[in-house]
C-alpha cells in the first residue's frame, strides 16, 4: 500500500497536465469549431446557441457540486495512502451525479423556454436557441455522469485516458456538425438540429468509454446498485467542498446571464461579437486551466500526504507560469485581431466592436490566471469558503456594477463589459494570493487538533 501512495504522491505536474492541456483543447475547438460552422450558416444562430450554451452551463454546475469534491476528496485520500476510502468516493459521486442528471434533464426539459426568455432575446436568436436546449437539454444526464467519472480517473492520475474519450468526443461531435450544416453527401442540412443532436451522441459515447476505463484501469465495477448505495458520510464530504465551490462558479455564471442582458441591449452585432470573442478568449486561458487542474490535484494529495510547503511553493510556481503563458497568448490574439475574426464573420460591425475587445483581454488575462491557479489550489488545501465569498462580492459588487456603469452608462459598450470583468479577475486574484500566503492549511490543522 505504502508504494501504491508513493506513485501517486509523486506524479510531476507535466504529466498529470499534458493530457488535461489537449483534453481541455479539444473540448473548447469543440465548442469554437460549432460557433464558427453556426457562424457560416447564420449570426443568429450563433448568437441563439452562444446564449443557450450559457443557460445551460448554468445547470452543468449541479454535476460540479460532487465532482469537484470527489476531486479533491479522492486526491487527499490517495495522498494519505488511504486507497479503500478513494474507492467508495468513487462509487459515491457516480451515484450521485446519475440522480443529479436525471431531475436536471427532466427540469431543463419541462421549462427550457421560459428560462431562454430570461435573456430577452426575439425573432430567430431566440428560435435558434431554443431548439439547442430543448435538445442537449437531453444530454445533461450523460454529462453529469461524466463530469463524475472524469473526476475519478483524473483524481487517480489517468488525466490521458480521459484525454482520449475527449478526442474521440469531439470527432463525432464536428463530424455531426459538418453534416448538419453542410449537407455533405447530399445529406438535407438541419442546421441548429443536427448540431444540437450530434452533442447528444457524443456526450452519450463518452458515459460508455468512461465507465469501461474505470473498470479497466480501477478495476473498479460500478452497478446499478451504486446509486443507492452512496454513504452519508461521502455525501457530507463531497457536498462540504463541493457546495461552496459550485457556489463561486453559479454566482459567476449568474453574474454573466446579467451582464448578457445588458450585451442584449446594445445590439445584435455585439451580442454576436461577445460569442465570437468568448470563444476567441478560450485560447488565453486554456493553459492556465490546464496547469491549474494539475496543480490541484497534486496540491490536494501533498495536503493529504501532510507535506504542506511542497503544497506552497507548487501553487506559487504554477501562478508564475500561467500568468507568463496567459500574457503572452493574450497578446499574440490581439496583434493579430482581424484575420481571427474574419475567419468567424465578414460583419464590418462585429468586428468593428470585437477589435478594441481583444486588447483588453491582455489586461484582464494575467489576473484571471491568478484566480483560477491560487482558487483551485486554496480549495483543494479545504479552503473552500473563502473563494465564493471573495466571488459573490467581487463578480456582483465590481463586474456587474462596473459593466453597466461603463458599458450602458458611459457608453463604452462591449469594451467596457471587458475592462469591468478585468477589474473583478484582477481583485479576486490579488486576494486568493494573500490568503494562499497565509497557509489556509495552518487554521484547518489546529482545528482539527483542538476538536
Amino acid at each position: 500500500m505504502e508504494e501504491q501512495s508513493n506513485k501517486y504522491q509523486e506524479q510531476s505536474l507535466f504529466s498529470i497536465s499534458w493530457p488535461l492541456f489537449i483534453e481541455l483543447a479539444l473540448h473548447m475547438g469543440m465548442g469554437i469549431m460549432a460557433t464558427f460552422m453556426l457562424s457560416h450558416y447564420s449570426d443568429a444562430a450563433a448568437a441563439g446557441v452562444g446564449v443557450a450554451n450559457q443557460l445551460l452551463n448554468i445547470f452543468i454546475l449541479v454535476f460540479t457540486v460532487t465532482s469537484i469534491g470527489a476531486t479533491v476528496l479522492i486526491s487527499q485520500s490517495l495522498g494519505a495512502g488511504r486507497l479503500k476510502q478513494a474507492r467508495r468516493l468513487s462509487r459515491s459521486v457516480f451515484g450521485l451525479n446519475f440522480w443529479f442528471g436525471i431531475v436536471v434533464a427532466v427540469f431543463v426539459f419541462l421549462f427550457g423556454e421560459q428560462l431562454l426568455r430570461l435573456f430577452d432575446i426575439h425573432g430567430k436568436v431566440f428560435d435558434y436557441g431554443l431548439i439547442f436546449v430543448r435538445i442537449c437539454g437531453i444530454s445533461l444526464f450523460f454529462e453529469s455522469i461524466s463530469l463524475a467519472l472524469s473526476a475519478v480517473l483524473r483524481s487517480h492520475g489517468y488525466t490521458k485516458e480521459s484525454m482520449v474519450v475527449t478526442v474521440v468526443m469531439d470527432f463525432i461531435s464536428i463530424a455531426g456538425n459538418i453534416i448538419a450544416i453542410s449537407g455533405i453527401f447530399g445529406l438535407p442540412i438541419t442546421g441548429v438540429t443536427g448540431v444540437s443532436w450530434a452533442i447528444v451522441i457524443a456526450r452519450a459515447y463518452a458515459v460508455c468509454a468512461l465507465i469501461y476505463l474505470v473498470y479497466n484501469r480501477l478495476s473498479l465495477k460500478l452497478a446499478i446498485s451504486d446509486i443507492f448505495k452512496a454513504k452519508k458520510e461521502d455525501i457530507k464530504g463531497l457536498l462540504e467542498i463541493g457546495i461552496p465551490s459550485a457556489g463561486e462558479n453559479l454566482s459567476y455564471q449568474l453574474s454573466q446571464l446579467i451582464i448578457t442582458s445588458f450585451v442584449v441591449s446594445m445590439g445584435t452585432a455585439s451580442l454576436a461579437a461577445r460569442v465570437y470573442i468568448l470563444n476567441i478568449n478560450m485560447l488565453c486561458f486554456l493553459f492556465t486551466l490546464a496547469i491549474a487542474q494539475g496543480t490541484q490535484l497534486l496540491v490536494a494529495r501533498d495536503i493529504g500526504g501532510r507535506q504542506y510547503n511542497r503544497a506552497l511553493k507548487r501553487g506559487i510556481r504554477t501562478l508564475k507560469i500561467s500568468m507568463i503563458a496567459s500574457l503572452m497568448t493574450s497578446l499574440m490574439i490581439a496583434l493579430t485581431g482581424s484575420p481571427i475574426l474574419e475567419m468567424f464573420t465578414k460583419d464590418p460591425s462585429i468586428i468593428a466592436v470585437s477589435l478594441p475587445v481583444l486588447w483588453a483581454i491582455v489586461f484582464v488575462e494575467p489576473g484571471r490566471a491568478m484566480n483560477i491557479v491560487l482558487m483551485s489550489s486554496l480549495k483543494s488545501a479545504g479552503d473552500v469558503r473563502f473563494p465564493v465569498i471573495i466571488g459573490m462580492i467581487s463578480m456582483w459588487g465590481i463586474a456587474v456594477s462596473l459593466s453597466y456603469l461603463l458599458g450602458i452608462h458611459y457608453g463604452l459598450g462591449l469594451l467596457g463589459i471587458w475592462l469591468a470583468q478585468g477589474a473583478d479577475e484582477w481583485l479576486r486574484g490579488c486576494f486568493a494570493l494573500r490568503r494562499w500566503l497565509m497557509k489556509p492549511w495552518e487554521k484547518v490543522r489546529k482545528m482539527r487538533v483542538s476538536v
